[in-house]
């Protein structure tokens, strides 16, 4: 194939990965804690938006929504513990950097305005403690106490 033909071919790929979505969004570039944002949504997309839907809007019962409240349980004690080890988190099949890559990256894509300031990442070996004790059917009881916490912290 001539050189010509090749770069008049890869204009409209890319313009079709722009349009799926497939190329990392700006407000993607520089999250905390996230080293791959690519990485992170494939694996949303591949592991969590089937039960959370794309948008993180879940559905309240079964599969609690993600949208405008993940971050509120870092600001409530054992809330930031919880998220490591709710069972979509501690049981799926990802080794524990893109665990954290993908916890980071889901805290920052569906709640940034509840980020606290001073946020540390969860790190890999956070994760990998965490997820060696999920939780089962304690997770509801737990998930209710830490949202009605969330009144005392301004978060309700």
């Amino acid at each position: 194939m001539k050189p010509g033909r090749l770069a008049l071919l890869a204009v409209p790929a890319l313009s079709l990965a722009l349009v799926v979505g497939i190329a990392v969004r700006a407000d993607e570039a520089a999250i905390p804690g996230v080293s791959d944002a690519y990485q992170a949504r494939t694996d949303y997309q591949l592991k969590c938006q089937g039960c959370h839907r794309p948008d993180g809007s879940g559905d309240d019962h079964s599969n609690p929504p993600m949208r405008g409240i993940v971050a509120k349980f870092l600001s409530v004690p054992g809330g930031r513990e919880f998220i490591g080890r709710v069972p979509g988190v501690a049981t799926v099949d990802l080794p524990d950097d893109r665990l954290a890559n993908l916890v980071n990256w889901t805290i920052h894509r569906f709640d940034p305005a509840h980020v606290p300031q001073g946020f540390q990442p969860y790190t890999a070996e956070e994760i990998g403690r965490l997820r060696h004790s999920p939780l089962r059917l304690e997770r509801a009881v737990m998930r209710a106490r830490l949202v009605a916490g969330f009144a005392k912290t301004g978060h309700d």
